[in-house]
Formats: C-alpha cells, sequence, structure tokens
C-alpha cells in the first residue's frame, strides 16, 4: 500500500492472513477464512473496480482457491502475482501442500509472475546457479501458462544483478544494476511487484512498468526501503 500511495495510485487491500513478524523473522501466521477472503475481493472488486490486482503473500491452498475462483468472476483485469514462499529472514510463508494448486489455478491467470531465485527454482524443480540456468527455468514457469515472468536475480553472487523478463511469445528483456550493498532488503519483492502493479495500472506497457519500478535504518533486521522518498501526486481517472 505505501509503494502504491507513493506512485500515485489508490490500493484497495484484501488480506488473506495475517503475521506476526519484525525485521528479524516470522513468528507465527493465522489464515484468514477463505469466505472472508473472498467477500472482501468481491467488495473492492464490485465498488473500486481495480484495473490491476497484484496478489502477495498466500499461505494454505484453501485461500488459494478461493482467490482464484473469485477472481475468475472478473475477467479482463490484469494481474501481477508475487509467489511469496519464502521470507527475506528465512521463514517459510507457503504451506507445502499449496504449491500444487498454486500452479495449477493462479499462476495460469498471472499477466506477470515474480519470482526470486529461490521461488523460481521452487517452481520450475531446477537448480538455478548463473544466469543462463534462469532461462531454463523460465521456460518451464512460463509452460505452465503466465504471460510473463520476472525473474529477479538479486540471489545470485557477483558486482552487479540481473533480472531478465521471460514472456511468452519469446521475447525477453534483460535488467541489470551494480550490486547495492545494504540490509534493508525486507519487502524488497513485494515493492517491486507493487510498483509493476501500479505502474501497468497507469497505462505502462510490461516492459516500462518493469523498468520504471538505501539506507534506512529501522529495527535491528533486515529493515524495509523508503517508500516515500519521491512519491508520486495521486492520479484520478
Amino acid at each position: 500500500i505505501k509503494t502504491m500511495s507513493a506512485l500515485g495510485v489508490y490500493a484497495a487491500s484484501a488480506i488473506t492472513a495475517v503475521t506476526v513478524q519484525n525485521t528479524q523473522g516470522v513468528q507465527a501466521i493465522q489464515a484468514i477464512e477463505p469466505e472472508i477472503v473472498a467477500g472482501q475481493i468481491k467488495a473492492v472488486m464490485d465498488d473500486i473496480q481495480p484495473n490491476t490486482v497484484k496478489i502477495g503473500m498466500v499461505n494454505d491452498k484453501a485461500t488459494i482457491q478461493t482467490i482464484a475462483d473469485t477472481l475468475k468472476l472478473y475477467p479482463g483485469t490484469t494481474l501481477v502475482v508475487d509467489p511469496v514462499m519464502v521470507s527475506t529472514s528465512g521463514s517459510m510463508l507457503m504451506q507445502q501442500d499449496a504449491l500444487d494448486v498454486f500452479c495449477r489455478q493462479l499462476l495460469p491467470m498471472a499477466n506477470l509472475l515474480t519470482p526470486n531465485i529461490p521461488e523460481a527454482s521452487v517452481l520450475s524443480h531446477t537448480s538455478i546457479q548463473t544466469a543462463d540456468d534462469m532461462d531454463q527455468a523460465a521456460l518451464r514457469i512460463l509452460s505452465l501458462g503466465c504471460e510473463a515472468v520476472l525473474i529477479k536475480g538479486g540471489h545470485l553472487e557477483g558486482d552487479r544483478k540481473i533480472d531478465k523478463l521471460y514472456l511468452a511469445d519469446g521475447g525477453t528483456e534483460v535488467y541489470e544494476h551494480a550490486t547495492i550493498e545494504t540490509r534493508n532488503t525486507h519487502g524488497t519483492g513485494c515493492t517491486l511487484s507493487s510498483a509493476i502493479a501500479s505502474f501497468l495500472a497507469r497505462g505502462l506497457d510490461m516492459c516500462q512498468a518493469i523498468e520504471a519500478g538505501k539506507d534506512v535504518e529501522i529495527g535491528k533486521g533486515h529493515g524495509p526501503v523508503d517508500h516515500f522518498f519521491n512519491p508520486e501526486k495521486l492520479k484520478i481517472w
């Protein structure tokens, strides 16, 4: 919500789970009842009518199935899915038996999937050690039905980081940047996917939205990024 607000779009949420966490880790997760999740989604979609939806952490298979079933009632909505499976601090955020439902029901609906290296490895059943390994992983993920996948290379070693966008039509884009030494990595993946969704909502195409999308000392662990360093004015349609 902070990211989307900073980028000038209005964010409305549907809470799928409540976590007990701070910058040092996740201590507990409490899933919201599926019917309440469905009700939240319908309330937002029927009233606010967003043109873009971003999905973050989904913890269990019942919630994933509910999200997929409910969003199918609203065709034409751009869907960005961030397959959050493991937190920055190493805590598991998706139950093991939920992965199959995620791959069969939610992933094929995605206009864009934004996995990091560990998540892409799980989804593709491959080991990713280099940027070239990302290519094979992406082909396997695209075969599951999503329109595009952005594999984030932040976990790879080296003084430069490479993110690679793969489109179902065979197109690719590479986004490269010097490695930034910082411990403020809490929520970076969520921030990126939210930023992409925001720019898509503002009318940019996929490549433009991705391209458009240090050091705040907060907490004792993996600190958050500074979302409001240069906010955009709210865009009213």
